[in-house]
């Protein structure tokens, strides 16, 4: 593409194919075309310049977290390059790693097993069947998908996504609670979680469902995610196992500090360990 001064509509469009071309995902594609518009209200007409997009980290910094600061510039970075402008990217923020993680966010076994129950009370199967599903898998809601009848009949699911494949084992009990539930669904091929019409399931609408389990189940409802299943995945396998790198191949990480991130515990166990080494007087 040729050098361009400032942002358009015929630039983001262009950027968006481009996306599209190289097979992002369509969440990502959003967040991306996203982060565009926001750096073009910014900018209010103004030409893009080193100099602004400097300016720019700065007002993201006085607003957002370091991590959701990164995630933006990401996007920003990635439409510069596309729009030979690179010499206007600015590096991301510096994140020192953290030995442990804030209660706030971390999903309990205990509640992740109050939402089942609730999940179960209120006669919702295949929202109990989901959720244990990506609990006891550590899949991404994005793969969910790929859990299909034919993938029951092997007891492996084989994702293919962004050109990287991995086989995700499934443990013999969820493959029979999910065979039943298939069988009294009328659900003979395909994706075992599915609309009607047999369509796989969005993530906005398996976002809200799990969180209206939240108040009856007594959770916080700032806990209750998809992707906070496959944390309390990772969590209890390594606690298990104690191999990161095998977790990380089990996840589909391509970075074992990105499985660092899933593994760390509570503030709450860290201070627990401090305690026991009983070095204070």
């Amino acid at each position: 593409m040729k050098k361009q001064s400032n942002i358009t509509e015929k630039s983001i469009k262009e950027f968006q194919q481009y996306l599209i071309d190289d097979e992002k995902a369509e969440l990502t594609i959003y967040k991306y075309i996203r982060e565009i518009n926001e750096l073009s209200n910014y900018l209010s007409g103004k030409q893009l310049s080193k100099e602004r997009i400097l300016a720019y980290r700065e007002y993201l910094q006085s607003k957002n977290q370091v991590r959701t600061v990164n995630s933006k510039l990401s996007a920003v970075n990635s439409y510069l390059e596309f729009t030979c402008q690179g010499h206007c990217k600015v590096k991301l923020l510096k994140i020192q790693r953290c030995s442990f993680t804030s209660e706030e966010r971390e999903l309990l076994e205990k509640e992740y097993r109050r939402l089942l129950a609730i999940a179960e009370e209120q006669g919702n199967r295949r929202l109990y069947l989901l959720l244990m599903t990506l609990c006891a898998t550590g899949l991404r809601v994005s793969e969910l998908s790929f859990v299909t009848i034919e993938a029951l009949a092997t007891g492996r699911v084989n994702i293919c996504l962004k050109g990287k494949n991995r086989i995700v084992i499934l443990p013999k009990q969820l493959i029979n609670h999910l065979a039943i539930y298939a069988r009294e669904k009328g659900i003979q091929s395909g994706p075992v979680f599915c609309t009607r019409t047999g369509r796989p399931l969005d993530r906005s609408n398996i976002c809200r469902d799990m969180k209206k389990l939240c108040s009856l189940a007594n959770v916080d409802i700032r806990k209750v995610f998809p992707h906070n299943l496959r944390h309390l995945f990772a969590r209890t396998y390594y606690n298990l196992e104690k191999n990161l790198s095998h977790l990380a191949d089990i996840l589909g990480h391509s970075s074992i500090e990105t499985t660092r991130i899933y593994v760390a515990t509570s503030a709450r166990e860290h201070e627990k360990i401090l305690n026991r080494m009983q070095l204070l007087s």
